[in-house]
């Protein structure tokens, strides 16, 4: 049932579990650990709609790279679901056997460890049962660019999808507008032992649970562990820990520009990186699209006198003439889109201010950089790329200075994929939870999502975190049997 924590204070005294976030991973997990028969109740900030006053508490400003956090996250129920894509890939074995650059390990599973669970997360967002990843074009050839694999889902709104489910399901209570706002760590029994909720009037009660799950987000679950003074005090959460840290985005490189030879197809493009080209360049995987425009976008307050001079421009074939004033593409040139994987790197990463929202939780800050061996990935795809358009003699490429001179700054534009800051490791040496998701130094508080990431990959996070969020679903309900709990 779902019901409105800002005018129903119906907080039962216990529960199994407590999931905060309502998202595509806390969905999930409330709705199978409630069909499992355990009591689960299932926490959101926000209401059923946007609002102003749940939004506001995302407020999040950045350092290094503009991330746009605020605007690329949405904080009522079914979270980002509601303007997400609907792009799926799965991850892949290489995802998990190859070591990343630098001092953080790669995954401390294998890929056989969630692949049994990519079925049922295709379910979850409505891709076709059985049906293959497919493919949309040839490769590019030379054993550095095989097509894409992909499917689209609807895109499945899980708000709306599982509407009944969250308001029928046995075992399971939904609340809106309320906010976590602490964990309460007990270090004597190693344990968290209550979260603290709170309205929009600061209205605030103790929830107790036998286990909890942050399931909001990688900036939020940073942002919630950062903020519970029990947990710091007892040393969960240091100060020079990685809760936090290795915040990663895919990287959407302004590339250049492309030509097509006469007769070859002016269909869009989608090319991703081979494991060869990984292993030979030492590089990251990335996805790499080529597409003609078909017409020129302009957006903003200015956007009608923008659209008229850069179309009249375009008519004129005088764009290249006013480059130096406004760079645009028009109508007919090749635009490349990339989505380039980041690798994990403890000075990208989240932090607490001194400044409080108005529920008083100090807000976090985001800064976000990429490395030397980011640069590289970012060199190599884009130098490979424009090789290969020219010996399959598919077309030319030119690539902007800064793709393949790192002194240049980089021009590029972030996903809204977020992930890493409780990254997953065998140890807390390189992470903040376990391969069963627990949270290292607690018995009963885990993380869900993509926060959990320990390499992100090229592709796009909510299928393969769904995979994860299955699979902790099945270890917590195999965890409450081993302990002799009995289900509702």
């Amino acid at each position: 049932m779902i019901k409105d924590y800002q005018s129903q204070k119906a907080l039962r005294d216990g529960y199994d579990f407590c999931i905060v976030g309502a998202g595509p991973a806390g969905i999930t997990l409330a709705l199978q650990l409630a069909k499992a028969g355990w009591s689960v109740v299932l926490l959101e900030g926000g209401g059923h709609e946007y609002a102003p006053r749940s939004q506001t508490l995302y407020q999040c400003p950045s350092t290094g790279l503009e991330l746009y956090a605020e605007e690329t996250r949405l904080r009522y129920l079914g979270g980002t679901s509601n303007h997400w894509m609907g792009r799926c890939r799965p991850f892949e074995p290489s995802d998990f056997s190859v070591t990343p650059p630098g001092t953080m390990p790669g995954w401390p599973i294998a890929y056989s460890d969630v692949e049994p669970y990519l079925a049922g997360a295709m379910e979850i967002v409505d891709l076709p049962k059985g049906q293959d990843f497919k493919t949309v074009n040839p490769g590019l050839g030379g054993g550095d660019f095989d097509a894409d694999r992909f499917l689209l889902s609807p895109p499945t709104r899980f708000a709306q999808k599982y509407a009944t489910a969250l308001e029928e399901t046995p075992g399971l209570e939904v609340f809106i507008n309320c906010n976590c706002v602490d964990l309460e760590f007990d270090p004597a029994s190693g344990r968290l032992a209550a979260v603290q909720v709170s309205d929009y009037d600061l209205h605030r009660e103790r929830l107790v649970a036998r286990n909890f799950i942050l399931a909001s987000g990688a900036i939020e679950n940073a942002r919630q562990l950062l903020n519970s003074q029990s947990l710091a005090a007892a040393g969960v959460v240091k100060k020079d820990g990685l809760v936090g840290r290795c915040f990663m985005e895919h990287l959407n490189i302004d590339m250049g520009t492309f030509i097509l030879n006469e007769g070859q197809d002016p269909e869009p493009r989608q090319y991703y990186t081979t494991d060869a080209f990984v292993a030979e360049y030492h590089a990251g995987k990335g996805n790499v699209s080529a597409a003609l425009l078909s017409e020129v976008k302009t957006y903003g307050r200015t956007a009608e006198v923008k659209d008229f001079l850069e179309n009249l421009s375009c008519e004129m074939g005088i764009a290249h003439k006013i480059d130096f004033i406004a760079k645009f593409s028009c109508p007919g040139d090749g635009v490349i889109g990339t989505m380039i994987e980041q690798f994990p790197n403890a000075q990208s990463g989240i932090s607490l201010l001194e400044e409080k929202d108005a529920l008083g939780m100090a807000k976090a800050h985001v800064h976000w950089e990429l490395s030397a061996d980011d640069r590289r990935t970012i060199k190599c795809i884009g130098t490979e790329l424009a090789k290969q358009f020219a010996e399959t003699q598919l077309g030319f490429v030119k690539l902007n200075p800064f793709v393949y001179d790192a002194s240049v700054p980089l021009k590029m534009s972030p996903h809204a994929h977020h992930m890493g800051t409780t990254r997953m490791a065998a140890s807390a040496e390189f992470g903040v939870v376990d391969r069963d998701c627990k949270v290292f130094g607690t018995e009963n508080l885990y993380v869900a999502g993509s926060s959990i990431f320990a390499t992100g990959g090229a592709s796009n996070p909510t299928m393969p975190l769904l995979q994860f969020a299955l699979r902790l679903a099945d270890h917590l309900n195999d965890k409450m049997k081993s302990t002799g709990a009995s289900a509702v």
